[in-house]
Order: C-alpha cells, then sequence, then structure tokens
C-alpha cells in the first residue's frame, strides 16, 4: 500500500511458514524500489535483522515497528527512527488493516471460494483491484467535493 492515497501497489500470497512474510515484503520492495529511496511499513513481526538490511540494501528504508522485547533489541536504529516521516507511517500503516478488513467483508475473502494456490492467489490480486477501484472512486468524489 502506498501511504499518500491507500492504494494497494502490489500483492503476493505465499504459504504461512512464519517467515514468508518478510521474504515476500522483500520481493515486492525489490519490485518498488528504483533510483529514489522508498519506504517500507509494517508491524513488530517485520522487525528482523537479516529484512532490515537486505532492505537498506535494496534502497529501501525499513519503517518498521521497533520490537524492543526481542532478544537483542530492535533491528531499527535512531537513523530512521528520528525522523518525522516514520511516524507518519507508522500512522499511516493502520490503513493497510482497513484494506484487509474490506477484504474479507465486501470483497469475500474471508472464506475463500477457491482452492490451489493458483487460483487463491488470483483471488487475492483480483480483490486488490477491485478494492482499488472504490478506493479511486472515493478519492475522486473526495477531490470534487
Amino acid at each position: 500500500m502506498e501511504n499518500r492515497n491507500g492504494l494497494i501497489v502490489t500483492t503476493r500470497l505465499t504459504k504461512a511458514t512464519g517467515t514468508a512474510e518478510c521474504t515476500a515484503a522483500l520481493e515486492m520492495a525489490e519490485e518498488v524500489s528504483g533510483e529514489r529511496r522508498v519506504t517500507l511499513g509494517g508491524d513488530k513481526g517485520y522487525d528482523q535483522k537479516k529484512l532490515v538490511e537486505a532492505l537498506r540494501v535494496e534502497n529501501v528504508t525499513p519503517h518498521v515497528a521497533r520490537n524492543e522485547e526481542r532478544r537483542g533489541g530492535s533491528a531499527i536504529d535512531e537513523r530512521t527512527t528520528r525522523h518525522e516521516g516514520y511516524q507518519i507511517s507508522q500512522r499511516k500503516r493502520k490503513r493497510v488493516e482497513e484494506i484487509f478488513g474490506w477484504m474479507k467483508t465486501t470483497g469475500l475473502m474471508r472464506k475463500l471460494r477457491h482452492r490451489g494456490e493458483a487460483r487463491v492467489e488470483w483471488m487475492f490480486t483480483f480483490t486488490a483491484a477491485a478494492y482499488n477501484l472504490v478506493r479511486a472512486r472515493n478519492l475522486l468524489a473526495q477531490a470534487k467535493a
């Protein structure tokens, strides 16, 4: 999700392995990163040293929530948290939960009707596209008002 308008940028379906979210985050960050520095927001589960280092190599600033309770402390240091953009990203990342809520209720993703990784991934991506259309319509209506 991009922070400015809350639109979904890319999707990825993975099996629940415990490390799949971080792997998918890195893959998606590689897709959207370019010459300009971008940020990636996330919850405490993404505060892992390997992921943070890999993101920085890809010219992506990790705006993930600090997990001070983890052994060894947080992988996010003050060079990231001292900037105002970090606090903004932490507030904006809650929109992702709104997206998943919409996908489960309106997008019919709560109880899947399809089986198989390819079909489920297609439905997830299709539902994300539908969300973007609804979100774009609402943004246009706000701009006209």
